[in-house]
């Protein structure tokens, strides 16, 4: 194996500590240096020589006569302080070592202090101090340390791979409007062809700052109408169907545009696949709201009749109005408890979703137009793209054209 490059600054530093410490040998010395024995040998004969030196008057061990009439016990007394003097002596060289690798490793982490980055102060500064001692005074193994050494290259193609990766997650990410977590990246990725794991997806986002759009708390627009009928709660929290078209569940959502100003949103959204068949945007929250948003789920169905349509109990949906309305088109309502969100929570949570992807932190639309545009083009891009986590991570009307299929090849079966 070829001999490391050592600086001439190292090599003149193990000459001094080996030759400065009393009883040292090459190999004591060697080893606190992570260097051989021969090459410390040869860089210490090579100094004598230079230097014109001996053993003898090259390190410190040879004492100077004591003054006549000085007595045995003194002049044991004598040699024993020599003796501490030269140990204190090289002590505080070896303390100005660590001190030295100390002062530069707290420039170094001061972006933080990791193993890893420990790994690489030592690998910067080993000519220097040697390995041993930066170890030792950084408090890692040196074991651990050469196998993170020659795990490089490993390392390097990782990087590599989860650069690409980034780039990817990065373009999907983009493509959702910088709405998608790691959850639907995933699912975009797979549905590419590419085998992929969802924590590496989101170890990926952490590692280059990608993230989906986080909630925001919901404000209340429900009224609740004191006089009206009380209406059965059939959904009793389970917001699911085996088949589309027969359970809706509604709500009314505010979309603030700013200076004070609202628009309101009323949706109608099918059980099965999250679909939102109908909905409604005015400057009002009155029962021609919500009426508008049932007649546009019954156009984009073709028929209502028989099933289910759930709500909270605000005065638009126990209006005779839109009773008259349910009545005409055959839907049978159903209502949650007064004052309980959980009652209707997947709407709920769906106007959440909304205003969290479109509003984008924001505290309003700028505008009321732009509003309009804003929401009207993600509900549709939410249709017919955005990928749903009930649905297997498929859009609501890929996920009824799915079951569609499987509908018509059992009956083709049959």
């Amino acid at each position: 194996m070829a001999m490391k490059d050592y600086s001439d600054e190292f090599k003149a530093d193990a000459v001094a500590l080996y030759e400065s410490t009393p009883g040292a040998t090459y190999k004591g010395i060697a080893a606190d240096l992570g260097v051989s024995r021969g090459a410390l040998r040869e860089w210490v004969l090579r100094a004598r020589a230079r230097n014109g030196t001996t053993p003898t008057t090259a390190r410190p061990a040879a004492r100077s006569p004591l003054p006549a009439g000085v007595d045995d016990a003194a002049a044991a007394r004598i040699r024993e302080l020599e003796d501490r003097v030269l140990a204190l002596e090289a002590s505080e060289r070896k303390l100005a070592t660590e001190r030295d690798i100390l002062r530069k490793a707290a420039k170094y982490f001061a972006g933080g202090d990791e193993l890893v980055n420990r790994f690489q102060f030592v690998h910067d500064h080993r000519d220097a101090f040697g390995v041993k001692r930066l170890c030792q005074v950084l408090g890692v193994n040196r074991s651990s340390y050469y196998k993170w050494r020659d795990g490089a290259d490993a390392r390097t193609a990782r990087q590599a791979a989860d650069l690409a990766l980034a780039e990817q997650i990065r373009a999907v990410h983009t493509d959702s409007d910088g709405a998608y977590g790691s959850p639907r990246i995933t699912a975009e990725l797979r549905a590419d062809g590419r085998r992929i794991n969802e924590k590496k997806v989101a170890r990926v986002m952490r590692k280059f700052s990608i993230q989906g759009i986080r909630l925001r708390r919901r404000v209340r627009t429900t009224i609740p109408e004191p006089s009206a009928t009380p209406v059965a709660d059939l959904f009793q929290r389970d917001f699911t169907a085996p088949m589309p078209g027969v359970k809706y569940m509604g709500d009314i959502t505010y979309l603030p545009t700013g200076d004070g100003e609202f628009l309101y949103l009323a949706t109608v959204l099918d059980c099965f696949s999250r679909r939102v068949v109908g909905w409604s945007i005015a400057t009002h929250m009155r029962t021609e709201l919500v009426a508008d948003a049932l007649r546009m789920a019954a156009a984009t169905r073709g028929d209502l009749g028989g099933a289910v349509f759930h709500s909270d109990h605000g005065a638009q949906y126990t209006s005779r109005q839109f009773a008259e309305l349910c009545g005409e088109l055959g839907v049978i309502q159903s209502m949650g408890t007064v004052g309980t969100s959980a009652d209707n929570a997947a709407c709920e949570s769906f106007h959440a979703t909304l205003k969290r992807e479109t509003l984008r932190g924001a505290h309003s639309y700028p505008g009321a137009e732009l509003c309009r545009r804003t929401v009207f083009r993600w509900l549709t891009r939410y249709n017919i793209r955005r990928r749903h986590s009930a649905n297997g991570h498929l859009s609501p009307v890929a996920y009824e054209h799915k079951h569609q299929q499987e509908s018509d090849r059992l009956t083709l079966a049959a």
